[in-house]
């Protein structure tokens, strides 16, 4: 009896020692994480999707992530959800995902992949330089101070007009006309008589004509009373 009792718990032991390590095994598969999209550019966000975690939180890690992805539940699908951003200067390859739930670090629960080569900053990115003001053209004299051309004068003959006799000609005078010149510089002898010098001249006629007239009729009396 005793012999046979040893034997039973002796393979009992045995069974359970096979088991355990099936049951880790397990254990630790149970966690999954999947990444869409499954290849990412460097800078690229991704989402992390997790499945196996009793709780309704997480954490996933990994060195392709600037920073860890906080998971959560959403909607009661039995899976945790969470966006990362993956490092700019990230090298292409395949990197571990870490989850961390039900407080415990589920190692190589997934994986990462990162293809493209790391992004540089632009050259647009980069303040550019501030541009030397252009000197502005300052404008150039046509003619060189002090050699100048005075402008153009009227000649002597353009500016007086054509002489010519408007006078008779004086008795005595050898000949020569008096040339048109203005009224202030003309002898009023030349110019002859003004209207007033006129009219007097008319009047003075007209009293000798009828002065006359009865010297003449006085004479024609006397010589018939005779």
């Amino acid at each position: 009896m005793r012999t046979g009792s040893i034997a039973f718990r002796v393979a009992g032991v045995a069974a359970v020692l096979v088991m355990a390590p099936a049951t880790a095994a397990f254990a630790g598969n149970s966690v999954k994480a999947t990444v869409n999209p499954a290849a990412s550019a460097p800078g690229g966000k991704v989402e992390i999707r997790v499945v196996g975690c009793r709780d309704r939180s997480g954490a996933a890690r990994s060195a392709a992530f600037v920073a860890d992805a906080e998971l959560s539940a959403r909607g009661g699908h039995g899976w945790l959800t969470g966006t990362a951003k993956v490092r700019a200067d990230a090298e292409p390859g395949t990197y571990a995902l870490r989850v961390t739930c039900d407080l415990r670090d589920h190692r190589h629960a997934g994986s990462v992949r990162v293809e493209g080569h790391p992004h540089e900053p632009s050259h647009s990115a980069r303040p550019s330089q501030p541009s030397k003001p252009s000197h502005p053209s300052r404008p150039r004299p046509s003619h060189t101070p002090g050699h100048e051309e005075p402008p153009d004068r009227p000649s002597p003959s353009a500016s007086r007009p054509h002489e010519s006799p408007v006078a008779p000609v004086r008795a005595g005078g050898g000949g020569t006309a008096v040339l048109a010149a203005p009224v202030s510089t003309v002898d009023t002898d030349d110019a002859g008589p003004s209207t007033p010098q006129t009219v007097i001249g008319l009047a003075l006629a007209g009293v000798a004509a009828v002065a006359v007239a009865l010297r003449s009729a006085r004479r024609r009396r006397r010589t018939g009373a005779d």
